[in-house]
C-alpha cells in the first residue's frame, strides 16, 4: 500500500493526533492514505470516531513497537 504522508504523533495526548490526521487529510487526494503513529491509548476509539464522523476509512489499526499505527484512506 502506498502511504501519502505520515503523522508522527508520539508523545502528544487526545485531541492532538487527531488534529494532526485531519490537517494531512486536507493536503492529500481522495484515495490516498495516511500513516498515523500515536502513543495515547485514546488514539484507538478517536481514530474510529474521526473516521465515522468524517466519512475516511480506517484501513487499518494496531501496535507496533509500542506504539499503535493507523491506516487512514481519504475518502471524500
Amino acid at each position: 500500500m502506498n502511504i501519502a504522508q505520515e503523522v508522527d504523533a508520539r508523545g502528544m495526548n487526545c485531541p492532538l493526533p487527531i488534529l494532526k490526521v485531519r490537517k494531512a487529510i486536507a493536503t492529500v487526494g481522495d484515495g490516498d492514505v495516511i500513516k498515523l503513529i500515536a502513543t495515547d491509548p485514546g488514539s484507538v476509539k478517536d481514530m474510529q470516531a474521526f473516521c465515522a464522523q468524517t466519512g475516511n476509512e480506517l484501513v487499518e489499526s494496531g501496535e507496533e513497537d509500542g506504539a499503535y499505527v493507523f491506516l487512514v484512506r481519504r475518502l471524500n
